[in-house]
């Protein structure tokens, strides 16, 4: 096969690895309700506040269409400010979804919501190719393509209406100018300032897309300096400066928000995260790592599914770490993969590390939410690509560097391949899980609660939330967008309302509050409290409603998902 045919081939390739993450991507992108963050993410992003929320009162499904309309006179400005007040995010990535739905429009919110993500995901896969082609192979950039393309994380991450999939495209971007300034200092070359000055723009902006991505830059950092106090006789004049005034310009760059971030981490917010259990947290960063692969069923799931999915979980999980470590082992006796190798290495070492250091020191154990595992997943998609690469290749193709590309003369035994094929076939099938909402759930359920609640759905329905902050009224919308989007059989949406009713003075506040709304008169209604740290022993039995007969407790329809919810069955006899 000629040189031109071998490319044609291998674009083509490419080209069918990003159509199918795509299609992967935005398949059935608004099968899964929006859960808390995701409701959080579309009322900053839509320019809203917490003034525009109906607290304290009755309203009905149909004002949440109200609710989450476009602001379009609110500006970044705008937006960073209530952030600034009523969040503890960074501004830039609400800024782009804001201008994203100005755009698109908001109907359907959910597909809207996750499409840009989704597409942010989409070129990710684009930017790990050219990553991988550059610092190994072109056949290690199109597996590194087809593993993100197929990642059930990756996938996850990019059918979620948050900031993980636009952080991770930069970090990638990062480590595709880190990597050369590298080569270039230790081949006696002062990188180009417009490297130099790339590298460090991408990483200012990531600082101001999420809070976790200044990790990246510290592991970024420690991985650069480590190399050059290794390879100090080797660098050229000037480069201990360039790296200060690269420092210099960065910290510069994020004066704006210094202050922010400082009083972001002493809210009240950041306290949901448990604190560290033993050894457990280690455990869950492997299981971090085996989700970036693999996938199966195991939550929610009777234990007949649960053993042999996790048994497969880990007997497949464990193959192929092996067969990573076997291609990173070769990797780094290759002189022509050994830097990008250890500087992949050094990086994801680095950014574990601070992990631990925020579990163990400050007590936040981080390792219970997979999706921060964003931070150094690109590092862990580029090796494991490159391994199995150089685990199919033969001493004969292994004699070319890794510029020469697709026109090398490469030998691929047929274990290697069987290898690559098998860990992809893995992902396709976990990514399809994911998408069909049997993998990563989303946090509270607002699905299953929404169907608990209408299991009379000809019976009008009120939802009653007590709220203490923002997180509690996401929460309850989370719920309410889910119950609207239920087919209504026998009854109206008019018939079915939400109040949210400050519990910041206790429950007691709460249920004389529940006495005095002005609630429209129905023969019947189906009252569910939703009361975040509410014991069950603590419902009381009977509840008082304005123009309503007395409210008596169901005790058969208590559920908690976290939060408990319990049913009052209102101007009627319990049966």
């Amino acid at each position: 096969m000629n040189l031109r045919k071998k490319l044609t081939h291998h674009y083509f390739a490419l080209a069918g690895i990003i159509l199918l993450g795509t299609l992967l991507r935005f398949w059935h992108l608004d099968l899964k309700p929006l859960w808390l963050d995701e409701v959080l993410t579309a009322f900053f992003s839509l320019g809203r506040e917490y003034n525009d929320l109906p607290l304290d009162v009755v309203f009905s499904l149909s004002t949440l269409q109200e609710l989450f309309t476009l602001q379009p006179e609110a500006s970044c400005r705008d937006i960073a400010q209530t952030l600034a007040q009523e969040s503890t995010h960074p501004p830039l990535f609400f800024c782009l979804m804001h201008s994203w739905l100005r755009f698109t429009g908001t109907e359907p919110l959910a597909w809207v919501l996750r499409s840009f993500p989704a597409l942010i995901g989409v070129s990710a896969i684009a930017a790990i190719y050219v990553l991988n082609r550059l610092i190994f192979s072109p056949i290690a950039g199109l597996i590194a393509a087809a593993l993100m393309a197929v990642s059930p994380f990756a996938v996850y991450l990019s059918q979620e209406a948050r900031h993980y999939t636009l952080p991770m495209l930069l970090i990638i971007l990062a480590l595709l100018a880190l990597i050369p300034i590298q080569q270039r200092l230790y081949d006696q070359q002062l990188p180009s300032p417009w490297l130099w000055l790339g590298w460090g723009m991408v990483n200012s902006i990531g600082c101001y897309v999420h809070y976790f991505f200044l990790l990246a830059v510290i592991a970024q950092f420690l991985t650069l300096i480590s190399g050059m106090i290794w390879y100090r006789r080797r660098l050229p004049s000037g480069s201990w400066s360039a790296v200060a005034l690269v420092m210099a310009g960065m910290a510069v760059s994020y004066l704006p928000w210094w202050g922010m971030l400082l009083a972001d981490m002493g809210r009240q917010e950041t306290n949901w995260l448990p604190s560290p259990n033993s050894i457990t947290p280690v455990l869950q960063l492997l299981v971090g790592w085996l989700l970036m692969v693999i996938a199966l069923p195991v939550e929610n799931q009777p234990w007949w599914i649960v053993i042999p999915m996790g048994g497969l979980t880990l007997g497949l999980g464990g193959w192929i770490i092996w067969q990573g470590g076997v291609g990173v082992k070769r990797l780094l006796q290759k002189p022509a993969t050994q830097l990008a190798t250890f500087t992949l290495l050094g990086f994801t070492l680095a950014v574990l590390l601070q992990f631990l250091a925020i579990i163990y020191l400050l007590g936040k154990d981080i390792s219970v939410v997979p999706r921060y595992n964003f931070v150094y997943y690109p590092a862990i998609c580029a090796l494991l690509a490159a391994s199995l690469t150089v685990n199919v290749e033969t001493r004969h193709g292994a004699s070319h560097g890794a510029s020469h590309g697709a026109s090398g003369r490469r030998g691929v035994g047929m274990q290697g391949r069987w290898a690559i094929v098998l860990t992809l076939a893995i992902s396709v099938v976990s990514t399809v899980c994911v998408v069909a909402n049997l993998v990563f759930l989303k946090p509270y359920y607002p699905q299953q609660v929404a169907e608990n609640m209408t299991i009379e759905p000809t019976v009008p329905l009120m939802m009653v939330m007590g709220y203490d902050d923002l997180q509690d009224i996401g929460l309850g919308l989370s719920f309410a967008l889910a119950l609207e989007n239920l087919p209504e059989v026998g009854s109206q949406e008019s018939d079915r309302a939400i109040a949210f009713l400050s519990r910041q003075q206790g429950y007691d506040q709460v249920w004389q509050q529940l006495s005095k709304l002005a609630i429209p008169s129905v023969s019947q209604l189906n009252l569910w409290v939703i009361a975040p740290g509410l014991k069950r022993r603590d419902y009381p039995q009977h509840l008082a409603i304005a123009n309503q007969k007395s409210c008596i407790l169901d005790p058969s329809q208590h559920y908690r998902i976290g939060i408990p919810y319990q049913l009052y069955r209102c101007g009627q006899d319990l049966a």
